[in-house]
């Protein structure tokens, strides 16, 4: 605190300098998260899905951690004055926040109740212990800052906050992990389903908090100058245009329901497959797959882009555990794989009949992909080669 006022005492020296050097950048970052955060709140509530609301109260963390040397460089005092003293960290409730992010984003059912206030308790410790302060007027504020025991407080609450940070970014993860497993049984077309925003989403907030981190370690040991401080908002900066424009991208799944399990494994086609030696597969398992080769044959459902787990179970008249883990131990194959081998190969076939008319994407578009990225990836996986190279083949 004493750092950053010594800041602003000497900012008005260079003040013209230090308006278009670092003024400029963090209010650019601070008012496009309060934009942000305004404008998700606005389609959460139009859509009715709570992942979007979430997400704009992510970007009103962001402009929080942004406020005080935004406001810093650009001369405002408030924040050091009048609410000096007033609870303005906001580190506790990153974690819990972007954690049930990551859960509605996955499930449109998952909805915020009671039992989960628990996730937001050491948030309100932290709140209580300052504010108790704060009412108490400017003299109980110098004090508190003032005492050994603040000194330990504050450790300690450093501590909290990033055992919060790395239990919640871990769970985060496993959700990542877990649902992507579950999708590739459940989804033809993952397209909907960006495993890479959640992916670029955690490593985005890992950078973050690394860089701020050794940030406060060098400046532990150089004593950094104020306006040295000023890269770890720089970077903050950069972590919030990427979150909210890329957020705001996302195209969103109609209906998606996944609940992480912990006593639930993922299904995996190599362990769920029948056990080595064994000559004969479950009856019930042979006829489903036969009854499913041949509705895949008549109907031709794999041409159909967003073909899923639920309605292949739907015309099978199967339950959806039955078909997935009869693909998985007859076919040795997720749900996403067996149906994409089916369109490679019609791809194949249309361009054995019509190769030299059309292009390779019109093809590919034809046998049931949605886009020329999918169809070169799953190309890639199935075959081992890209669809060019393997045609010149």
């Amino acid at each position: 605190m004493d750092k950053l006022s010594f800041g602003i005492a000497c900012l008005f020296e260079n003040l013209p300098v230090a308006m278009s050097l670092y003024t400029t950048p963090l209010q650019i970052g601070y008012f496009f998260s309060l934009l942000m955060w305004i404008l998700f709140l606005i389609r959460g509530y139009r859509e009715q899905r709570l992942s979007d609301k979430l997400l704009g109260w992510i970007m009103f963390l962001l402009a929080m951690e942004l406020q005080d040397y935004t406001f810093g460089f650009a001369g405002i005092n408030v924040l050091w004055n009048e609410l000096n003293g007033f609870p303005r960290g906001v580190g506790l409730l990153f974690g819990p926040v972007v954690y049930f992010y990551f859960r509605a984003q996955v499930n449109r059912s998952f909805r915020l109740e009671k039992k989960h206030l628990w996730h937001f308790l050491p948030y309100l410790v932290y709140f209580i212990y300052e504010f108790s302060a704060f009412i108490q007027g400017p003299e109980a504020v110098l004090e508190r800052y003032e005492s050994d025991y603040n000194l330990y407080f504050s450790y300690l609450f450093r501590l909290v906050r990033w055992a919060s940070y790395i239990f919640y970014l871990a769970k985060c993860l496993g959700i990542y992990k877990q649902y992507r497993a579950w999708s590739l049984n459940q989804f033809s077309n993952t397209e909907l389903i960006n495993f890479n925003w959640f992916r670029d989403f955690l490593y985005a907030m890992i950078f973050w908090l690394l860089f701020r981190e050794v940030m406060n370690i060098l400046d532990g040991f150089l004593d950094l100058e104020f306006y040295q401080d000023w890269w770890w908002n720089l970077a903050l900066v950069a972590v919030a245009l990427y979150i909210g424009l890329a957020g705001m991208a996302q195209r969103q799944p109609g209906k998606i329901e996944f609940e992480m399990d912990s006593r639930n494994d993922p299904p995996n086609p190599v362990r769920d497959a029948a056990p080595a030696g064994e000559k004969t597969l479950d009856s019930e398992k042979a006829a489903i797959a036969k009854n499913l080769t041949a509705l895949m044959e008549k109907d031709r459902l794999f041409l159909q882009p967003d073909l899923n787990l639920d309605e292949l179970a739907r015309h099978l008249q199967v339950s959806k555990p039955l078909v997935s883990a009869t693909i998985n131990q007859v076919f040795q194959q997720n749900f996403n794989d067996f149906v994409n081998d089916m369109r490679i190969a019609e791809f194949i076939r249309l361009y054995e009949l019509h190769g030299e008319k059309y292009t390779l994407l019109s093809l590919a578009y034809d046998s049931g992909f949605n886009s020329k990225a999918t169809f070169n990836r799953a190309f890639k996986k199935s075959k081992g080669t890209s669809p060019i190279e393997f045609l010149r083949q």
